[in-house]
């Protein structure tokens, strides 16, 4: 983390007897230099450290009292067997954007800091951070694309009865609050869980974390389970 350095005399030493003394600069001077230095650092050189560049989430995470609403809406059910559940249902990291970007590729350029790609659109250099554990690389290869619905979830919830274009659709949608870039460790540790089972560890994103939740099953119409639900609802109640 980096922090901005008093570059203030101290207060109360007097200064030595000289014929051309060192003027004193205004403290209210420093803070503003201070913060024109960073800029000019990450606008010239392309750089920003973790304390200096701000968190990027997803687009479509609604205001709480949106996901309260939505929350309401939705159907309370058991989720079904998983009978005939595979991955390779749900078609994805498909190309969503130019220059033959991917979806993983897309989210990697839309939730990072000063990303730069090649000419097939992969990332070669930027800064990226995990929301889930406050986690930041400058290696793109170290993240995992988390779909904040799993869609192992998403099959159990509903999904199971869509047509292959509506779940190539869910599981490459950027427009929603459904594709993180996280930590390979965080992303392995949720594995196809609800948030009665687990919530990231960093508590700072579980209010983002459940009102994305409820928008992304809110817009493809999946179900929640009544401990899903409770568990959520805790969470708006005590972290929004």
């Amino acid at each position: 983390m980096v922090s901005g350095s008093d570059l203030s005399l101290p207060q109360g030493d007097t200064l030595p007897a000289s014929p051309s003394p060192t003027p004193r600069v205004p403290r209210t001077v420093v803070g503003p230099l201070a913060a024109l230095t960073a800029t000019v650092l990450i606008a010239v050189l392309g750089w920003a450290t973790p304390a200096l560049a701000h968190h990027v989430l997803p687009p479509g995470i609604p205001s709480t009292s949106a996901a309260q609403s939505q929350l309401n809406g939705l159907t309370v059910r058991a989720k079904n067997s998983g009978s005939g559940y595979d991955r390779s249902l749900f078609p994805h990291w498909v190309v969503v954007s130019s220059p033959s970007c991917d979806a993983r590729e897309h989210v990697l350029r839309r939730d990072g800091h000063t990303v730069t790609v090649d000419g097939q659109c992969r990332a070669t250099s930027g800064r990226w951070s995990s929301e889930y554990d406050g986690v930041w690389t400058g290696n793109a290869s170290e993240f995992d694309i988390d779909h904040m619905v799993p869609l192992y979830d998403a099959w159990r919830s509903g999904a199971n009865t869509w047509s292959t274009t509506q779940r190539r659709n869910f599981a490459n949608d950027v427009n929603a609050p459904q594709l993180w870039a996280v930590t390979a460790s965080t992303n392995r540790s949720k594995g196809d869980r609800d948030p009665s089972q687990w919530m990231p560890p960093r508590t700072a994103i579980h209010c983002d974390y459940v009102k994305a939740w409820v928008n992304v099953k809110h817009r493809y119409d999946l179900s929640v389970t009544s401990a899903e639900k409770s568990s959520i609802q805790n969470t708006i109640n005590t972290r929004c």
